[in-house]
């Protein structure tokens, strides 16, 4: 190295040592911030990098399956597992499954007005951690000692179990509070159910995979449910939803289930529901929070995923609608489409997305065990007489969401077929707590090269 190049570089290292002082008492000298970007700019050369960097946050990606299926009424079987191993699309294993199901029950006066009964919620959720479990996993042991005997329920990552809620939207901590609790040990296997719910016939059920309970922090897991059915108060219509945060990301899921019809002017009530579903989903922050920022709102989460029966029907006659289906023309379909026109218009989800449908109308089928549409010509006896139609949707909200797929299952177990999809999803993943700092190395006088 020439004299020349040597004293520039010591004219440039006291130039630089000349304004940390004017900027900082000697004791900080050997802390270099993120304002000194001025400073690296005439190093001429010599980046000196900013060790002050305050939370590292990395962004991660998850895959998150959503999928809605209504079941009309009836209780799972054993013979499902073939169904709903199709629906779940195991073949492209998810980090968290979010399930949305309407009408596990019968939307009878008794079931409606009476008093919750957990029997099909618990079926349900035995039947899906069985079919997730034996596919990954290993055995699937099923809870005998605690079985899950309530239909309202979160997982606590403090104390590895699960905590009963006293209401709606409700968590409580554990003292003085009955609980069903469930030991890791109780059960093997790759997933594990995060949060469950039930209203009437709406139920929500959020599983994860064990792994990601080590590697990130899952906070704030809250239910919320808003009926708004019959009187505009009753469960068999609205919805059941779940608030979670993962790592510095908050999600919230919402299984609907909309006002039937397909007379003009039922796309009204549809719409009236999902204000009031926004308007009244609550989840109210505690005092054992870990974050005291947790969203109280739908709206206020980072990423938020609406799916469900919404029961949008298609503006055409019977036939035309057919006669579309019969040539597999969806785009012309979707020109039809209520729900489409109502996210073009902004009547309802301003900001919304929903992927691309290259799929036939899920709704509705004559019968079980049949592949027919309801009604048409010629028509039969005792048939309902309904316009097929895309009742079974999947929303979403949010940046650092992209979905991967669309589609639907043919299971043929109820007049509606299950619909799902797989999305990737960004999440923070916040490493460092504090500012790192780290001292700067001492100069050592240039020797000649």
């Amino acid at each position: 190295m020439g004299n020349k190049e040597r004293k520039s570089r010591r004219k440039v290292f006291r130039l630089w040592f000349s304004k940390r002082r004017s900027r900082a008492d000697a004791s900080h000298l050997s802390e270099i911030s993120d304002d000194d970007g001025q400073d690296d700019e005439c190093m001429n050369g010599l980046s000196v990098r900013s060790l002050d960097r305050g939370p590292c946050i990395l962004n991660n990606e998850l895959r998150i399956f959503v999928g809605t299926w209504n079941v009309a009424g009836r209780s799972p079987v054993g013979s499902l597992a073939v169904d709903l191993d199709e629906w779940l699309n195991l073949k492209e294993a998810a980090d968290i499954y979010v399930l949305g199901f309407q009408e596990i029950v019968p939307l009878k006066p008794k079931t409606v007005i009476g008093a919750e009964d957990p029997t099909e919620a618990t079926n349900w959720n035995v039947l899906i951690g069985k079919t997730l479990n034996s596919k990954y996993g290993g055995s699937w042991l099923t809870p005998m000692v605690n079985p899950i005997t309530n239909d309202n329920y979160r997982y606590d990552q403090a104390t590895e179990s699960y905590t009963r809620l006293r209401s709606d939207y409700e968590i409580v901590s554990a003292r003085g509070q009955s609980r069903t609790e469930y030991k890791l040990s109780d059960y093997v296997g790759s997933y594990k159910l995060m949060a469950s719910k039930k209203m009437v016939g709406v139920f929500i059920s959020v599983w994860m995979r064990r792994t990601l309970l080590k590697k990130y922090c899952v906070s704030e897991v809250k239910v919320s449910s808003v009926a708004c059915g019959i009187m505009g108060y009753l469960g068999n219509k609205g919805s059941v939803s779940v608030s979670m945060s993962i790592g510095g990301t908050s999600f919230c899921f919402v299984a609907a289930h909309l006002a039937s019809g397909e007379k003009k002017g039922d796309e009204g009530k549809r719409n009236r529901q999902v204000t009031e579903i926004f308007r009244r989903t609550s989840f109210p922050r505690l005092s054992e929070d870990c974050h005291k920022n947790h969203p109280l709102t739908i709206l206020g989460h980072d990423q938020i995923f609406w799916f469900g029966d919404l029961n949008y029907r298609l503006y055409l006659e019977d036939n035309l609608a057919r006669e579309l289906i019969k040539k597999k023309n969806w785009s012309a379909l979707q020109e039809f489409d209520q729900l489409g026109k109502e996210l073009e218009d902004g009547g309802v989800f301003q900001g919304w997305q929903e992927g691309d449908i290259e799929f036939a109308p899920t709704y509705k089928y004559s019968s079980s065990n049949c592949n027919r549409y309801s009604g048409g010509l010629p028509s039969r006896a005792g048939e309902k007489q309904r316009t097929p139609a895309w009742c079974d949707r999947i929303l979403w909200h949010g940046k650092g969401v992209k979905q991967l797929s669309y589609f639907r299952s043919e299971s043929k177990f109820s007049d509606h077929r299950p619909v799902s999809a797989l999305f990737s999803v960004l999440v923070e993943d916040q490493k460092c707590a504090h500012s790192s700092l780290v001292p700067f190395p001492p100069f050592s006088p240039l020797h000649n090269s």
